[in-house]
């Protein structure tokens, strides 16, 4: 989803940090990050789940607080891990591909309040990221950000974040 997102945005994305836990550290994604032919470069993180901290959050944490990077946001995917904290989002983007305020659920439903919940987003709330856009998981919202549908949800909160920027 996250790399047709960026070929439909005209963005570098790194490949490589797909997978679920991301398989590379933060040091190495900065050096892919500093590789990249332009700017701005989308990078994928994942945790798997796991309790506490995280390799996918280990990653994040490290590439936004590297002084060489600038981070223009994140988009937040739920999950309905009930061990979560949630972080605070700006807006989210359902379902139906409509920003609203407030948080959304894994199946991209807006809720009225509280946070998004999510395996790899409670680290978000220690880094300085200037915009958090939350998205329902991009595989459980009958088919609404499906490669054959153009990932339109993660395409409109990756859009979100580059006209708030």
């Amino acid at each position: 989803m996250a790399e047709e997102a960026a070929r439909r945005l005209g963005l570098r994305c790194i490949s490589a940090s797909a997978g679920n836990p991301t398989p590379l550290s933060g040091p190495e994604l900065v050096e892919l990050i500093k590789q990249a032919v332009h700017d701005p470069v989308l990078v994928m993180v994942d945790d798997k789940g796991n309790p506490g901290t995280g390799p996918g959050e280990e990653a994040l944490a490290y590439i936004c607080r590297h002084p060489d990077i600038r981070v223009l946001g994140a988009v937040a995917v739920a999950s309905n891990s009930r061990r979560a904290q949630g972080v605070e989002v700006a807006l989210s983007v359902d379902r139906g591909g409509r920003v609203r305020e407030g948080p959304v659920d894994k199946d991209g439903q807006p809720r009225k309040r509280g946070r998004l919940r999510g395996d790899t987003v409670d680290v978000l709330n220690r880094l300085s990221v200037p915009l958090i856009v939350g998205v329902g998981d991009p595989g459980k919202m009958e088919g609404a950000d499906d490669l054959e549908a153009g990932c339109e949800i993660t395409t409109r909160a990756i859009m979100e974040i580059l006209e708030r920027s």
